[in-house]
């Protein structure tokens, strides 16, 4: 019988990822990762010296083993070092405990992502965030935030670590390995940041990304989830945004989703065509 898992957890310290570390503590071992008091790895991940560091320090404590890894480290301020952390910060540990998570026979990792990516954010970031230059990225946010739009620093870096995941997801890199990568994109859900300004922010908030659900929405659904995509049960789901937001996405873009078809180019077809002629000539 398969023993525990390990599991690490970034911005366990607050919010969802102490949600998410509570939960998983329950189940097997947590290696806790933050900036306050009791955690087991203290790092700011807003920087490369704290990344590295955190890579460090996990090996070693971890024996060069993890079996999952929730990144849920991030912030909304308007400033440039949300763009190091939320996008930065997160692939970074990702990529840097990749060959810890090889080591498991189950291994599996999962991104905290956001619903505000259903709203516009800057093309210029997300392609400066994609690229991997950082110091251009930050430039990019920088001007952003000096020409009065900063609050698309949080969403647009959200945005990034989305297509990240799913192009990530599906490299050799990871698949040889089985590992399975997915992001999920909670919805306004009731953490104490939330709360504390809930009554301030709420007409923007419930204008700007309504839930049907209803608004502040439960944390634990959204921990339970991301537990499940980190969990040993988890084997084939990988590359998904999974949107938790009380059905945000569902409501804003009806069934514009199912409008992406596969496309195929000529090779495709001409291997499609010769196959469906084997399968009616095959007796």
């Amino acid at each position: 019988m398969p023993g525990p898992r390990t599991t690490v957890v970034t911005g366990a310290d607050s919010g969802l990822g102490r949600a998410v570390a509570d939960l998983l503590a329950a189940r097997g071992r947590v290696i806790t990762c933050g900036l306050g008091d009791g955690v087991d790895v203290r790092a700011d991940l807003a920087t490369p010296a704290g990344r590295a560091g955190l890579v460090d320090q996990v090996r070693a404590l971890s024996d060069g083993r993890v079996d999952g890894i929730v990144a849920a480290a991030g912030a909304g301020a308007p400033q440039p070092e949300t763009v190091a952390l939320n996008y930065f910060g997160a692939t970074a540990v990702l990529e840097g405990l990749r060959d810890c998570l090889a080591a498991s026979d189950a291994p599996a990792a999962a991104v905290v992502s956001s619903s505000s990516t259903l709203n516009r954010g800057s093309g210029a970031l997300v392609r400066a965030c994609r690229s991997g230059d950082e110091r251009r990225a930050l430039a990019v946010a920088r001007r952003l935030v000096r020409t009065g739009r900063g609050s698309q620093l949080y969403r647009s870096s959200k945005a990034a670590l989305n297509l990240w995941t799913r192009s990530t997801a599906v490299s050799p890199a990871w698949t040889r390995d089985g590992i399975v990568l997915n992001a999920v994109a909670p919805g306004i859900v009731a953490t104490d940041v939330v709360t504390r300004t809930w009554e301030r922010d709420r007409v923007l908030l419930e204008t700007a990304l309504p839930q049907p659900l209803g608004a502040p929405g439960p944390v634990a659904p959204v921990a339970e989830l991301l537990a499940f995509l980190v969990s040993r049960e988890n084997r084939f789901t990988t590359g998904q945004v999974v949107y938790c937001d009380g059905g945000t996405d569902a409501l804003t873009r009806g069934g514009r989703p199912q409008r992406v078809h596969l496309r195929y180019g000529v090779r495709e077809m001409a291997t499609m065509a010769r196959e469906a002629r084997r399968r009616t000539t095959t007796p």
